[in-house]
């Protein structure tokens, strides 16, 4: 009997449904290798994994069965990752990492929401809920069509024409990106385990600092985006220093020291808390991963050793609104989140309140009693020139500010950020007026306390994202205000006279800050080193 005959039946139909699955697969395998940072000039050259793809499905069928839902789950978890890497590396300058970001995915919609509104990011998540299966769907059936290709000589001969095309022009993107994700969360989960190790070997376990050089409060602020910018852009320059050289002069003539220069963040563009925890453990915390570790370890962070100094201890947090049990292993007394602050105006989209209130509030809520005479040492987080920026407060009477209903108007001028967001150069001059804001409030601080005058210690958490503070490093700026004899005592800290430090100023390791102000002022005659 003789064998039957291949169908010709419709060959252009075959023909498109080859074509339209090598497209898609060729167009699933170049958006995998952009989130390896390949580029626009990934789409001219054809991926080396697409022949090696043809080839795996080209084995016989029983073989082609096997791996074809592998080869699928492979694709879509590429496109999945290079998705999350490519939002991560806009929104915090940085790629993804499995090991670490998967706790801030909730924090991210929530600033998405609060940037470009709602209902647009709702909108994106269900798309992308319904897209992700209806891909997967399709690459099932372009690897479906692959697979049952007869090899026919054509076939063999196109397929040598992309093996010799991809051998000569392609690259590696996708399975490369894949290779690197993959020894990156395990590199990650190799340096927890050191991390934890580091953590637990402090010195200042074994020997507590007394701070006995400390007469009075010690008041840690943290400046949202407060970064390097500021000194050498000269959009932003031209701005903040003015700003910084006239509460100089002011200062002085209340009486008031200062010092200043710059430290190294462990972030940019974003996840203010790991500056937040480096300063605070003197130790590097440049991820989520290494954030939780820190909370594990037992590390005694600068606030848990105050406590043991003497001082009560405690933290003001704006930002947080939610129930934040972590704060419990941080070292403070008191936490005092946005509810806790008595603000009843109305948002700052994001912000939830002006950090006037907040600097107020801290004061209210904070003051010594008799029944608890000891001095201060706190943390507070700054949240005025958060992203979106949108819309900047201005400064009134500190004695006006009442529940916070006389910031209303203030709250609703202006464009929403969804408008204001999509021009550059608005969201650049948002961005310049919110620290010109933050700067000029914190200052006035200073000078309204100079009478009885904390030891304040003023720095950013980290830069603006690049492409909005026009700085990709990663360094922020420290001001150190107080008293003469206690500002004196941190010269050897590299710090320079007044609010402008020199242009040429090298900057400290953040997580430096914390022995080095625990040498600075504590009595004890065999410290660390």
């Amino acid at each position: 009997m003789a064998a039957p005959e291949l169908s010709v039946a419709r060959p252009a139909t075959s023909l498109w449904r080859t074509v339209a699955a090598l497209a898609l697969l060729w167009g699933t395998l170049l958006v995998c290798g952009l989130g390896a940072g390949t580029g626009p000039a990934a789409f001219l050259p054809v991926p080396v994994e697409l022949p090696a793809l043809i080839l795996l499905l080209s084995l016989p069928p029983r073989a082609a069965r096997l791996l074809r839902p592998l080869l699928v789950l492979l694709m879509m978890a590429a496109l999945v990752l290079a998705g999350a890497d490519l939002v991560m590396r806009n929104l915090l300058d940085r790629g993804f990492n499995p090991a670490s970001d998967l706790p801030l995915i909730r924090n991210l919609l929530d600033l998405l929401a609060e940037s470009f509104g709602r209902l647009p990011v709702a909108a994106v998540l269900v798309a992308a809920v319904l897209l992700l299966p209806a891909l997967a769907a399709a690459l099932w059936r372009a690897t479906g069509t692959i697979s049952g290709l007869a090899p026919t000589l054509r076939a063999r001969l196109g397929l040598m024409t992309v093996l010799i095309l991809s051998a000569t022009t392609g690259g590696a993107g996708a399975s490369g990106f894949l290779l690197d994700k993959g020894v990156e969360t395990a590199r990650t989960f190799a340096e927890l385990r050191l991390f934890r190790q580091a953590a637990r070997l402090d010195p200042w376990r074994a020997t507590p600092p007394d701070l006995a050089r400390l007469d009075r409060d010690v008041v840690i602020v943290f400046v949202e985006s407060y970064g390097r910018t500021s000194f050498d852009t000269d959009f932003y320059a031209a701005a903040h220093l003015p700003i910084l050289r006239a509460a100089q002069s002011r200062l002085q003539a209340e009486g008031l020291a200062m010092r200043s220069g710059f430290v190294t963040s462990p972030t940019h563009g974003g996840q203010s808390w790991l500056a937040h925890a480096t300063l605070a453990n003197g130790l590097r915390i440049d991820d989520q991963t290494r954030y939780r570790a820190a909370l594990a370890s037992g590390r005694q962070s600068l606030f848990h050793l105050a406590r043991r100094a003497g001082f009560r201890t405690a933290t003001v947090a704006p930002g947080i609104t939610r129930p934040w049990p972590e704060a419990a292993g941080m070292g403070f007394d008191r936490v005092l989140t946005a509810p806790d602050l008595g603000y009843a105006g109305k948002p700052f989209n994001w912000v939830t309140m002006p950090d006037q209130f907040t600097l107020a509030a801290f004061d209210r809520l904070t003051a010594g009693t008799a029944d608890d005479p000891r001095p201060l040492f706190a943390q507070v987080v700054l949240i005025s020139s958060h992203a979106p920026w949108v819309p900047v407060p201005q400064m009134i009477g500190w004695d006006q500010l009442g529940d916070g209903h006389a910031f209303d108007r203030m709250a609703t001028q202006g464009d929403p950020p969804e408008v204001v967001w999509r021009d550059p150069s608005r969201v650049a001059a948002q961005y310049r007026d919110a620290i010109s804001y933050s700067l000029a409030t914190v200052l006035d601080y200073a000078r309204l306390h100079a009478a009885n005058p904390p030891l304040l210690i003023v720095l950013g958490d980290h830069q603006a994202a690049t492409a909005i503070g026009q700085d990709a490093r990663r360094e922020v700026p420290v001001h150190v205000i107080g008293p003469t004899q206690l500002v004196d005592r941190v010269a050897d800290w590299g710090l320079s006279p007044g609010l402008v430090p020199p242009p040429a100023s090298p900057a400290i390791p953040m997580e430096d800050l914390r022995d080095l102000f625990l040498r600075s002022f504590s009595a004890n005659q065999d410290r660390p080193s």
